[in-house]
């Protein structure tokens, strides 16, 4: 069994914590996509009422043959699959790129505590100042993906203002994102160790290249926010999907009568969810409960490495494990 821990651990924050009091079939309000589909839901359902009603006490006959429905589920479905699997596509691009940004902030700042130009108190202040920037470009990151411009007040963010090096304002308003502008500060690092001999010249490229990967991680991020699915596919999901649940009653008021109307109600709340999922996650950078939940894995990143500075500064670099 793993051992309990009482103030923290790896993962503490992201992880979950608590198990589920209810199971997820009678979940109905968090985390669910019930609240953007219920219109529609009732929308069809009163049709079908409708339909049914005049089908039957008036003896309108609105029934149609149904061979036409089964051709017209197979490209509803064929839509749905594509919808989905490009939305969590995006949403596992944008988990994976956190990862490997986090990973090259980690492989960065040990490689700094261990191998930078720590020779004087001065070098080691520098050091500490660009292991801190590493960390501030994971908050500036993910500010810039929510359009969050600028720095915070530091009452309101100390954990990220107190990382930024004094004086930095950012250059946003000018175009410039904050995540570019501290990687100047962590290549300039590298190149003062590569003057002083601390960095060989390979050294020196490898580090770069990291840099640059943390760098290219932010921008395929970046790629996944600004590149929604093309309208004219959204357009022509909706009509099918709007066409399929209005012929539906048509179809069936022959062999189900009033069973049809909680029948489309079923199916519309199928496939509208199924749609409604491919929505929630298209943009996985907010701060939706299906988002990625970047605010807490960038602080299990800053208490790890932030930890490992504080025993570095003491001296304690044999205490690593």
């Amino acid at each position: 069994m793993p051992v309990a821990r009482s103030e923290s651990f790896p993962w503490f924050h992201s992880s979950r914590q608590k198990p589920r009091r209810w199971p997820l079939a009678l979940r109905f309000i968090k985390g669910s996509v019930h609240a953007s589909i219920i219109g529609p839901i009732i929308f069809y359902t009163l049709f079908t009422t409708l339909v049914v009603f005049l089908d039957e006490r008036l003896n309108i006959s609105l029934g149609v043959p149904s061979t036409v429905t089964p051709s017209l589920s197979i490209v509803v479905g064929l839509l749905l699959v594509f919808r989905n699997s490009s939305s969590y596509e995006r949403f596992w691009g944008g988990r994976q790129d956190v990862g490997h940004i986090v990973s090259g902030v980690r492989n960065l700042s040990r490689y700094f505590m261990l191998c930078g130009p720590n020779d004087s108190a001065e070098d080691r202040e520098d050091t500490e100042k660009v292991i801190k920037v590493l960390v501030a470009m994971l908050y500036a990151m993910r500010s810039s993906l929510r359009w969050d411009w600028g720095l915070p007040h530091p009452e309101e963010e100390p954990d990220y203002t107190s990382l930024v090096p004094p004086g930095v304002q950012g250059h946003e308003n000018w175009g410039v994102g904050l995540p570019l502008e501290l990687s100047f500060f962590v290549e300039k690092y590298i190149r003062k160790g590569n003057k002083r001999g601390n960095f060989q010249a390979p050294q020196a490229s490898m580090l770069t290249s990291q840099l640059n990967a943390i760098v290219d991680g932010y921008g395929h991020m970046e790629t996944i926010m600004l590149t929604p699915i093309p309208v004219c596919y959204q357009i022509h999901m909706k009509q099918v999907l709007s066409l399929y649940c209005l012929f539906l009653p048509f179809s069936i008021v022959d062999d189900w009568s009033w069973v049809s109307v909680p029948m489309v109600a079923l199916i519309a709340f199928t496939l509208y969810g199924i749609e409604g999922i491919g929505q929630e996650i298209e943009n996985p950078f907010g701060l939706d409960r299906n988002d990625i939940k970047m605010d807490n894995i960038i602080r299990d990143a800053r208490q790890e490495i932030l930890v490992l500075l504080e025993c570095w500064k003491q001296g304690k670099e044999e205490h690593f494990i």
